[in-house]
C-alpha cells in the first residue's frame, strides 16, 4: 500500500569550493606553485600580477547556481555586467592575493645533472682488453649493478639471462672472470655479491701493514663472529691481543659498505625541501613567517574586463556574444573563487602554525628537545577551533626553518607520559634522554634495555623495558651487544 509521509532529516555536506580548498591547504609550497600554474594555464581569466592592474572585480559573486539550455535566456537577463565591473582607477595591490615582496621567496635550485653511476662505470671499461663476447658480459654485470654498488643475483641467473637477452651463450665461470675485472673498478667495491666479499675487495687495494692483513684475515674466516662483535671468540681464534684486534676494527671501520653511494651522480635528481614557514628569534622572541612562494600576488584578467564593456556596450546583443559572456562568467567566477582560496590558505597555515609555535614556545628558544611539551593534534585544534583533519593537513606535508634547522612539523606532536611527579612529559623528551644515556654509556660494557629502564627510573621516568626497547628501535640504536667497543 502506497502512502505519503514526512521525514526530517540533518545532514552535512561539502562544496566543490570546500574540497578544493582542503586540497590546497595540504600542498606543500613545490606542489601548491605547480597547482598554482595549472590553474592559470586552465582559466585564462586569471593571471599571476606580472602584468598592470586598473580594472575592479567585486568582492563576493557565485557561480553555484549555473544556467541550464532551457533557462538560458532568462539567466542571461538576471545576469548584470555592472557587478562585474567598475570604472574606478584602484591600485594594484588591492587587486592582489597579497602584499608579499618577492624577497620573501625561498629561492631553491630543484635539480642537478650529471653522469649516472652505470655511465661511469662503463666509461671504465675501456681501460680493459676484452674481446667482443666479454665486453658483452661486462657490460651486462656492469647493467646489474645497483645504486649500492653490489650484484645481487647468482652467476647462474646472470648466465641465463644472457643466453635469452643478450643471445649471449656462456658458462658460469666465463662470467666470474669477467666479473673479476669488473670488480676492479673506481670506486673501490663496486660489483661485489656481499658485504663481506665488497669489504675484502677494498683490503686487497689497501697498502699491507699487519693491521690490514689482521682485518682480510678476520672478515675472511670470522665474518660471523666479526658482524655480531663476538670479541673473545676472536681473541682466542686468532691468537691475537686487544690493541691488534682495535686496530684491526679501525681499519674496517674506514671502509664503505656501500661503494656505490660514495659516487655523486648516482642520482640525477637532488631534491631540496622548501620550507613553508621561517621561524627567527628576534630580540628574544619569535617570529613567524610564511614563504612568499605561498603567498602569489594574483589577480583577474584585465582583457576579460575589456571584453565584458564591449558587451555591455553593444546594442545589437546576439547569440555568439551571449554564449561568450556566459563563458566568460563562468571563468570569472571561478578565478575569484580561486584567489580567495589562497587567501583562506595563507590564513589557515599562518593561524595554524602560530598556534604551534606559541605552545612549544620554549622549544623554539632553546632548541632542546627535552623542552617539548606533549601535543596532539586536537590541542591545536580546539585552541584555533578548527577540525582535527585540517590541523593534520597542515603538519603532515609541511616544513619550518628554524634556528635549529629545517624540521617537519608532525615531529613536533607527541604523545604524553606521566614521570613520577605526576607530570605529563612529551615521549619526544623521553627519546632524547634515553639518547644522551646511550651516548654517555660505557662502550666496552654496553647497558642493556633493562639497565636503561632503571637509568630512566632513576632519573624521574618511570617506564617499562619494553617500551625502553621500542624508543631505542624508533631512534635507530641497535642492542646493547652491537654497541658493544673494545
Amino acid at each position: 500500500m502506497l502512502k505519503q509521509q514526512l521525514n526530517f532529516k540533518l545532514s552535512q555536506k561539502l562544496s566543490p569550493q570546500q574540497i578544493q580548498l582542503m586540497k590546497l591547504i595540504q600542498l606543500p609550497t613545490q606542489a601548491f606553485e605547480q597547482r598554482l600554474k595549472q590553474e592559470i594555464e586552465e582559466n585564462p581569466a586569471l593571471e599571476d600580477g606580472r602584468e598592470e592592474v586598473r580594472d575592479e572585480f567585486e568582492d563576493d559573486f557565485s557561480n553555484e547556481n549555473e544556467p541550464d539550455e532551457d533557462n538560458y535566456d532568462e539567466a542571461l537577463e538576471d545576469f548584470n555586467v555592472d557587478e562585474y565591473l567598475s570604472d574606478d582607477e584602484i591600485p594594484s595591490y588591492r587587486l592582489n592575493a597579497n602584499n608579499y615582496s618577492a624577497d620573501d621567496d625561498e629561492k631553491r635550485v630543484p635539480y642537478a645533472a650529471g653522469t649516472s653511476f652505470t655511465q661511469h662505470l662503463k666509461s671504465q671499461l675501456n681501460t680493459f682488453r676484452f674481446n667482443e663476447t666479454e665486453q658483452e658480459i661486462a657490460e651486462f654485470l656492469v647493467g646489474s649493478v645497483d645504486e649500492s654498488g653490489y650484484i645481487r643475483r647468482s652467476i647462474q641467473d646472470i648466465v641465463d639471462d644472457l643466453a635469452f637477452t643478450q643471445n649471449v651463450y656462456t658458462d658460469e665461470e666465463t662470467v666470474e672472470k669477467v666479473l673479476q675485472r669488473v670488480q676492479k673498478l673506481d670506486p673501490a667495491g663496486v660489483g661485489a655479491r656481499s658485504l663481506q666479499e665488497c669489504l675484502l675487495i677494498q683490503l686487497r687495494r689497501k697498502e699491507d701493514t699487519e693491521a690490514v692483513e689482521l682485518a682480510y684475515d678476520l672478515l675472511d674466516k670470522s665474518f660471523d663472529h666479526f658482524s655480531k662483535k663476538h670479541y673473545s671468540k676472536l681473541l682466542t681464534r686468532h691468537d691475537i691481543s686487544e690493541d691488534q684486534l682495535r686496530d684491526a676494527i679501525e681499519v674496517i671501520e674506514h671502509l664503505n659498505p656501500k661503494p656505490g653511494g660514495a659516487y655523486s651522480g648516482n642520482t640525477r635528481v637532488v631534491e631540496h625541501v622548501i620550507p613553508d614557514f621561517t621561524i627567527k628569534i628576534v630580540d628574544g622572541e619569535l617570529e613567524l613567517s610564511l614563504n612568499g612562494r605561498n603567498a602569489p600576488e594574483m589577480h583577474v584578467s584585465r582583457d576579460y574586463s575589456n571584453m565584458l564593456k564591449g558587451y555591455k556596450e553593444s546594442k545589437k546583443k546576439t547569440k555568439e556574444q551571449k554564449d561568450a559572456v556566459m563563458f566568460i562568467k563562468q571563468k570569472l567566477d571561478a578565478a575569484k573563487w580561486f584567489i580567495e582560496a589562497i587567501k583562506q590558505r595563507q590564513q589557515t597555515l599562518m593561524v595554524t602554525m602560530s598556534s604551534i609555535m606559541n605552545y612549544q614556545k620554549e622549544y623554539f628558544l632553546t632548541g632542546d628537545e627535552r623542552n617539548l611539551r606533549p601535543m596532539i593534534l586536537k590541542d591545536i585544534a580546539d585552541e584555533i577551533e578548527m577540525d582535527v583533519s585540517t590541523v593534520s593537513r597542515v603538519a603532515n606535508s609541511k616544513y619550518v626553518d628554524t634556528p635549529y634547522g629545517t624540521k617537519l612539523i608532525k615531529e613536533f606532536f607527541s604523545e604524553s607520559m606521566k614521570n613520577d611527579q605526576g607530570e605529563d612529559v612529551s615521549t619526544r623528551e623521553i627519546k632524547k634522554i634515553l639518547e644522551i644515556s646511550i651516548e654517555e654509556e660505557d662502550k666496552r660494557k654496553p647497558l642493556t634495555d633493562e639497565k636503561l629502564a632503571k637509568v630512566l627510573k632513576d632519573k624521574g621516568y618511570p617506564i617499562a623495558r619494553r617500551t625502553v626497547a621500542k624508543y631505542r628501535e624508533q631512534l635507530d640504536i641497535p642492542v646493547a651487544r652491537l654497541r658493544k667497543q673494545i
